[in-house]
């Protein structure tokens, strides 16, 4: 994990899913990890961390927390919208922690999510003239500002699936539809059956060039803006698409713009799955020894930190089989939910062990 400022988080993620109630976030130079708050867990947290505030509103509670975290945590994070005598008890609270207030439509796990993925960033550089070099690094969200100052434009980077991976600040500047987007990690489904409807996602997955999509009525006088939208590709395999919130078509040099951002997320994307390949092909493989038994599955079991625990085997599989049919939407619709499923239990199982 990098070397991650509080500041730096609340960058890539401050003014959508975050907001400080008060503390100095430039007192944490250096984020320890995401940790998820557990009354009944009284082991120390790591120096430094983000805490999680589940089930934390009232100011009482609020202040009795602080006290446990002061000198350790970095931040507490509780739930939006903040009382007033929540927001005065976290000012009076004699305690070094950054509180923080969470965005009220985004969950716990998708914040641990976004904040794991930020700290995992290890940089992305904005040049002089403006290109943007990706070096090792797989800082989405830096790079996801990079093209939003170069497109003038709120970005979004999203996988094959059409679920949010990293996004530009100011996404208060697009619309209702982006900001679900955002709090949701995925396209809302009703914007994304009207894309599905309108031959919007064929043309993404055929065109090499960027695509312009028109103003979309949501109903209820509701409205997205027009996009701007990029595949991002590996030679013939689509890894994913950048989107930008528009007001008109982009010019020749912001497509052009668009079309070489689109090959560096490209580069940070396979990056990020040749690692995250190679530690579910490594886990994968430990776990099936363990389950086996035999002379390797002692070994095994260490490997995972599991000798001497209690050890519970969850199984999960999709229960209706898809139609011969079924629809490019429906089928990244339910990969997509296989993801959201999985991530959600990565993230619970990992507060645990």
């Amino acid at each position: 994990m990098g070397g991650v400022s509080l500041g730096q988080v609340l960058d890539s993620l401050g003014g959508t899913l975050l907001d400080v109630v008060s503390g100095d976030p430039e007192r944490v130079p250096l984020v320890g990890g995401v940790v998820i708050h557990d009354e009944g867990d009284m082991s120390p947290v790591p120096a430094g961390s983000v805490v999680l505030g589940v089930g934390v509103q009232e100011s009482g509670a609020l202040v009795d927390l602080l006290k446990k975290l002061d000198g350790r945590a970095g931040a507490l994070v509780v739930k939006a919208p903040v009382s007033d005598a929540v927001r005065a008890a976290a000012a009076g609270a004699e305690s070094a922690v950054v509180v923080l207030a969470a965005a009220p439509g985004a969950s716990w796990v998708q914040l641990a999510v976004m904040i794991r993925s930020v700290l995992r960033d290890d940089g992305a550089h904005v040049l002089g003239d403006g290109v943007v070099e990706g070096g090792t690094g797989t800082d989405l969200f830096s790079l996801a500002n990079a093209i939003a100052g170069r497109l003038d434009a709120p970005v979004t980077i999203e996988d094959r699936y059409f679920q949010v991976l990293a996004f530009s600040r100011h996404q208060g500047r697009a619309d209702a539809a982006r900001v679900r987007t955002v709090l949701g990690r995925e396209v809302p489904p009703h914007y994304a059956e009207l894309l599905a409807e309108r031959g919007v996602l064929q043309e993404l997955y055929r065109s090499e060039e960027p695509i312009h999509i028109g103003a979309v009525e949501l109903g209820d006088g509701d409205a997205a803006l027009p996009r701007a939208a990029m595949a991002v590709r590996a030679g013939d395999e689509l890894l994913g698409s950048v989107w930008a919130a528009v007001h008109e078509p982009l010019s020749p040099p912001r497509r052009d713009a668009l079309v070489d951002a689109a090959r560096l997320v490209a580069l940070h994307l396979l990056r990020l799955r040749a690692g995250a390949d190679s530690e579910r092909r490594l886990r994968a493989d430990l776990l099936g020894r363990a389950l086996e038994g035999g002379p390797e599955a002692r070994a095994a079991l260490d490997r995972l930190g599991l000798v001497g625990r209690q050890v519970v085997v969850l199984a999960l599989a999709v229960v209706d089989r898809p139609a011969a049919s079924e629809s490019l939407l429906s089928r990244t619709s339910r990969e997509a939910e296989r993801h959201r499923v999985a991530d959600g239990f990565a993230v619970h199982l990992a507060a645990l062990h």
